[in-house]
């Protein structure tokens, strides 16, 4: 089980694997957090928008968790739109786990 709400049928084959890898990142917390963001956003984001989302996900899932919890200040490379709304998603508590 995923725990996503979205279906990929709609999706092109990149965002496709997106949405799984938000899905499939090691931690259940990142997961929740990732793949709640994505089953939401995924459809609309620009080329420019999954580029940013893509190097995201490739951030270690201490890190990310870090910077999204403001444990850690986030470098400025990865502080771009797309992240501080996955932020804001977070703080929102649409991104929260239940742990």
């Amino acid at each position: 089980m995923t725990g996503t709400t979205r279906s990929s049928a709609d999706l092109d084959p990149r965002r496709r694997k997106i949405l799984f890898r938000s899905w499939h990142r090691g931690t259940r917390e990142m997961d929740l957090i990732m793949g709640r963001f994505a089953d939401v956003h995924i459809g609309d984001f620009s080329e420019a928008e999954l580029d940013d989302f893509e190097r995201l996900i490739e951030v270690p899932d201490r890190d990310l968790f870090a910077w999204v919890t403001d444990k850690a200040d986030t470098p400025a490379n990865y502080d771009t739109s797309v992240f501080r709304s996955l932020k804001t998603f977070h703080a929102e508590g649409r991104g929260a786990w239940v742990g």
